[in-house]
């Protein structure tokens, strides 16, 4: 089994999506809904800085006209 810092962000993503729908439905005792909720927060932070990461490595690539700068491509 992958641990969080392993998991792709689709696969953080959707784990994310299932953990608030848990807690939402409200049918937890208070320690787990406390530990999905910190395991919620994790990976919500998780997917945060992979999209930070993502858009970085694209305003490096496109310029301020929205063209493409192949030599920050390759």
């Amino acid at each position: 089994m992958e641990n969080d810092d392993e998991k792709s962000f689709e696969s953080s993503l959707e784990e994310l999506e299932k953990t608030i729908q848990e807690l939402e439905d409200g049918d937890l005792p208070l320690k787990e809904s406390v530990d999905k909720f910190k395991k919620g927060a994790k990976l919500l932070k998780k997917c945060k800085e992979e999209l930070k990461n993502a858009e970085i490595s694209i305003e490096k690539i496109v310029d301020d006209d929205g063209k493409i700068d192949l030599e920050n491509f390759i």
